[in-house]
């Protein structure tokens, strides 16, 4: 079985740096999305039993994860259930505080 970390590694390569129009894992094929506003990049993935939606950072806001995006680094945000529960930036992780890391895989 593949971990979370992998997965959503796998998303982010696929969607972002493959430029793929649809995912594929090993739970099926999943379409990759624009924006209607934006226009980013998103796609929504099921991980274990758990949608997960893996969105193209926004390099027009404020946050650091926009500034990464302006310098030229491609980031994605990994949301479930509307909240932000990590990022892939440049094929790295990082899990947005333990517990979220702990519910989002089920298994740590």
């Amino acid at each position: 079985m593949t971990s979370l970390e992998d997965t959503l590694i796998s998303v982010w390569r696929q969607a972002l740096i493959d430029d793929a129009r649809a995912v594929v894992l090993e739970g099926g094929t999943y379409p990759v999305r624009r924006t209607s506003r934006s226009k980013l990049r998103e796609v929504d993935f099921q991980f274990e039993d758990q949608m997960l939606r893996g969105l193209e950072q926004n390099p027009k806001t404020n946050s650091r994860w926009a500034r990464l995006a302006r310098e030229g680094k491609k980031v994605m945000q990994s949301l479930r259930d509307g909240r932000y529960v990590a990022n892939v930036v440049d094929g790295k992780v990082q899990f947005y505080g333990r517990s979220s890391g702990r519910a989002v895989t089920g298994s740590d």
